[in-house]
């Protein structure tokens, strides 16, 4: 009993700077992780934010072509790029009944009321329809992927190239008419799927 004791006694200081240390690399590891997830929400805060601007500006340039930007690019494509970069609130409301109802109203003018459906209305149209019919793969697993990013890249790379060509030149695309609006709109359609690979990546 008095051997045993005394072994207590010896391992005693040793057993407590052990313990002392754990407890210092607890403290170290959970402020770490409380500084990586600030950095994360900081960054997540930012993606969604941009993503949230993405998505208005491509809608803001898709008004635009309709009424009076009225250009020779393909901007049909700005239809898949809201598709892929609609926030999930947005996306999921016009996905259910909001949306069938909408989508029904538009077929129904487009077929029987073909003279009251402007011009305008085709590619909103096409993009609510495209919302609702789109089969769970694209609508669930492909917008949740790196996939959908390098998509909205591509259209966003074309559009920009094809728009200062158009402009005939880097300079003349922010001297024209509504030119500074749209060169950056389109540039903003380019940081947002930039951001999120990078993101993405790391």
């Amino acid at each position: 009993m008095g051997r045993m004791g005394y072994l207590l006694m010896r391992t005693d200081p040793a057993t407590s700077e052990l313990i002392h240390s754990d407890l210092k690399d607890l403290g170290n590891a959970a402020k770490n992780l409380a500084t990586h997830a600030v950095k994360l929400g900081g960054l997540g805060f930012g993606t969604s934010f941009l993503e949230w601007l993405a998505s208005f500006a491509a809608i803001y340039l898709l008004v635009l072509d309709r009424t009076n930007w009225r250009t020779n690019m393909l901007t049909s494509l700005l239809v898949p790029y809201i598709f892929f970069s609609l926030p999930s609130v947005l996306f999921n409301f016009f996905r259910g009944e909001v949306g069938k109802w909408i989508a029904f109203i538009a077929v129904v003018l487009r077929l029987f009321f073909p003279r009251h459906f402007p011009d305008w209305l085709e590619m909103p149209g096409s993009l609510i329809l495209l919302l609702v019919v789109a089969p769970s793969f694209f609508a669930h697993t492909l917008r949740n992927s790196w996939v959908c990013l390098l998509i909205c890249l591509a259209i966003g790379c074309y559009l920009l190239q094809e728009h200062i060509r158009a402009s005939g030149g880097f300079r003349n695309s922010f001297t024209r008419t509504h030119g500074i609006s749209n060169t950056l709109g389109i540039i903003i359609l380019l940081v947002y799927p930039v951001w999120a690979l990078v993101l993405y990546i790391l």
